[in-house]
């Protein structure tokens, strides 16, 4: 097991411990081999040559994933050589439920379902408490070589992330 950031993050002002090391700019990004709803792999070297945003969320049944999913879908056009992930622990199933009944088209939700190694190696693994195995509330974006050139988890996972700044570093 990876490292463990005790209190790294709240949830409603309660510390949660996070697995694995926390991404800074800089950095190689992590390969991933995740599910998209299709149940399909997809993987960090699926998009290479575009910037990705990878957003990290507990579940889209919440307010603020719903919300935040939602709006970056929205935001997608601004940015037409990015590609925008939403990764959550979610089944596809349900992944793919969510985006029919929300008409979201244009980002990618991506499940983490099968094992726990993307939330480590990206650091946003909750480890105990009610949200135990769920991922916290993250933004991370990688420019097209894989080069991690914004990272930001929120404090709060039940804050939203500072949108400007995610969508400045992918310009």
């Amino acid at each position: 097991m990876s490292d463990i950031r005790k209190g790294a993050v709240t949830l409603k002002g309660n510390p949660v411990d996070l697995a694995g090391k926390e991404l800074t700019p800089g950095v190689k990004a992590p390969e991933f081999s995740l599910q998209n709803n299709g149940l399909e792999e997809v993987t960090l070297a699926s998009s290479s040559g575009k910037v990705r945003i990878i957003a990290t969320i507990p579940s889209l049944d919440t307010s603020v994933c719903h919300a935040e999913t939602k709006k970056f879908n929205d935001q997608a056009a601004e940015l037409p050589n990015a590609e925008i992930l939403v990764v959550s622990m979610d089944l596809p199933f349900g992944q793919k439920r969510w985006c029919g009944a929300e008409n979201i088209d244009k980002v990618k939700t991506l499940s983490a379902h099968r094992c726990t190694r993307f939330g480590e190696d990206y650091g946003a693994l909750i480890k105990g408490g009610p949200l135990d195995r769920c991922l916290c509330r993250a933004v991370f974006v990688i420019d097209g070589e894989g080069t991690v050139k914004y990272a930001e988890y929120c404090k709060e996972i039940a804050e939203h992330p500072n949108y400007d700044a995610v969508l400045a570093a992918a310009k």
